[in-house]
């Protein structure tokens, strides 16, 4: 059979089973100028071939942004790299479900694509004009983009056949992952934290880091004799919050860096800190309160619970399920 292909499935490795909404993706613009390359065969899967314009379309957003975030030439070109063999092996998957498809007799209707294209359009706020224009800019016409929207919905059709209509979630299973999950659903607790900053010296040395210090400690003993944490924090703070009185608002202790942690937990409401050497100066934090919330019960997330365990089990079996059809599947990579 002909094989089918979508350079949006390879944004993630499940993107076609779960929204056709994600199609939209096939209306980004491509680079302008983008250089022309002589096409050839990457790998052979089966009855079907894979080529090197295929992998460079699908590979074309993830070098944009490895390129933009200014690596060493040696790190793009490693990440790069690792990115093409990340996105060929996607495209092989996408390769060996493709070939399941004639296999189960699952058909898509052209009113199915029509309707599907509507969605789009409503999503995006586009009238036909504009995806015809989208699409002109990508180099792609309407009969491509509805063949690219058809296989899309054929594999979607097929994951729920092979993988979603097996898979059932359990009223106990929500409930084991209730009572394993107490980070996410036992309560919070946060804390509403003000600081005073004081920077380290750009020039001088240790002689001028520890006049610094001093300055900081008389601060300390103003605090320890009664005075407003909010009023010095505004008089002495080279901090941006200083206006606000020390303000940073709050925080869970796993928010807060590993040498914080220790000095926000032994406080108590209402307590300021000793002097703490941080990355930014010498500070002292002082905890306003602790604001706490009370587990969620279980029948507010269990709807929650259940969206989240059935895409686990959708990617273990879709994951499976690909690994038998690779294993009985003749697959060459030419390099």
């Amino acid at each position: 059979m002909a094989k089918m292909k979508i350079g949006a499935f390879l944004k993630s490795r499940i993107v076609w089973m779960i929204c056709i909404a994600c199609l939209v993706s096939l209306c980004v613009p491509m680079a302008a100028g983008a250089a022309e390359v002589v096409d050839r065969v990457v790998a052979v899967v089966n009855d079907d071939i894979i080529r090197l314009r295929e992998l460079n379309q699908a590979l074309e957003p993830l070098e944009k942004r490895i390129r933009s975030e200014g690596l060493s030439a040696e790190e793009t070109q490693k990440q790069l790299y690792e990115a093409r063999e990340r996105v060929l092996d996607e495209l092989i998957k996408e390769t060996l479900a493709d070939q399941q498809i004639a296999d189960t007799g699952i058909q898509v209707d052209e009113s199915d694509v029509d309707a599907a294209i509507e969605r789009i359009k409503s999503r995006n706020y586009y009238t036909d004009e504009d995806l015809r224009q989208a699409l002109q800019v990508q180099g792609m016409s309407m009969e491509q983009y509805r063949g690219e929207i058809k296989s899309q919905m054929l594999r979607s059709r097929l994951v729920n056949r092979k993988i979603k209509s097996k898979i059932v979630i359990t009223e106990e299973d929500i409930r084991r992952y209730y009572e394993a999950h107490p980070e996410k659903y036992g309560g919070t607790v946060e804390y509403r934290l003000r600081n005073i900053l004081m920077q380290y010296p750009e020039f001088g040395g240790p002689e001028a880091k520890a006049e610094v210090k001093e300055e900081m400690k008389s601060v300390l003993d103003e605090l320890e004799q009664g005075a407003s944490f909010e009023k010095m924090a505004r008089k002495y703070s080279e901090a941006g919050n200083a206006s606000d009185g020390g303000e940073l608002g709050k925080f869970a202790l796993d928010d807060l860096s590993r040498d914080l942690k220790p000095v926000i937990r032994n406080l108590e409401a209402g307590a300021f800190s000793d002097i703490v050497e941080t990355e930014q100066g010498f500070q002292i934090f002082y905890l306003q309160d602790i604001v706490k919330t009370d587990p969620a019960p279980l029948e507010k997330v269990s709807d929650k619970i259940e969206n989240t365990l059935y895409e686990q089990r959708v990617n273990e079996k879709y994951d499976a399920w690909i690994q038998s059809l690779r294993e009985d599947a003749h697959i060459r990579i030419i390099r």
